[in-house]
Order: structure tokens, then sequence, then C-alpha cells
């Protein structure tokens, strides 16, 4: 965490700080952000220029995540297919806000029974040397 303060860090830094996400899922993302109509995995991967099948695993990782949304669309003659678009900027701003505050809470807790824990032992060791 202490190389993550020291480094010099653009706002898309944060895709791959809270959710671990890859070279190649910001370059989709920015793909979907870039474009006006939602896109296919192909229509991706052509962006991209990689195989459907390794930015169809970048899209998965950009799901899960919640940066992109996914939409069915349905063919007259039967049958559908997927294409996807970024999720709004603020939503996903929010949730990074939330898991940010929920891990400053969880830090502060462990700080307090690091404290608690030491502080015991530094007694214990005292009263024992008396």
């Amino acid at each position: 965490m202490s190389e993550q303060l020291r480094q010099d860090m653009e706002c898309e830094g944060l895709l791959e700080c809270f959710h671990g996400l890859k070279q190649l899922d910001k370059e989709c993302f920015q793909a979907l952000v870039e474009t006006e109509e939602p896109l296919t995995v192909d229509e991706i991967a052509e962006a991209v220029d990689r195989e459907r099948s390794t930015a169809y695993r970048a899209v998965q990782r950009l799901l899960q995540t919640g940066f992109i949304q996914k939409e069915q669309v349905n063919y007259e003659q039967g049958g559908y297919y997927h294409v996807y678009e970024p999720t709004d900027p603020s939503k996903i701003a929010d949730d990074m806000q939330r898991m940010l505050n929920d891990w400053y809470a969880k830090m502060g807790q462990l700080i307090g029974e690091f404290e608690t824990k030491y502080e015991q032992q530094d007694a214990a060791s005292a009263s024992a040397e008396s």
C-alpha cells in the first residue's frame, strides 16, 4: 500500500487499484466509453485488436465489477445477441467511494486491535519485569 501511495496515479488507475483490472480490461472499457452505441464482444475485440475469447474474458471482468452493463437484443426471427455499454460514471464513483469507506473503517478497526493487543503484551512484559 505504501508503494501505491508513492506512485503518481491517474484516475484510470482506480480501475486497477480497486478492482485489480488488467491493462486489457482498461482498454476494453475505454473502447466502450469512446463509442456512442453499445458494442458486441466482436466489436470490442476489434477495437482493442484482440481475439474474441480474450476480449470476452475482459468484458466478463468488467461486468463483475459493475463497470459495464449487458443488454440482450432480440432478433425478429428469433435468437438474440448481447451488447455492452459503460455504467453511469457517477454510479461507478459512488461504488468506489463506498468500497473506500468500508476499507477505511476496516483498517481503523484493525489498527485499534493492533494497538490493544500490543499494549496488553507491553503491560504484561512490564509487570513481569517488576
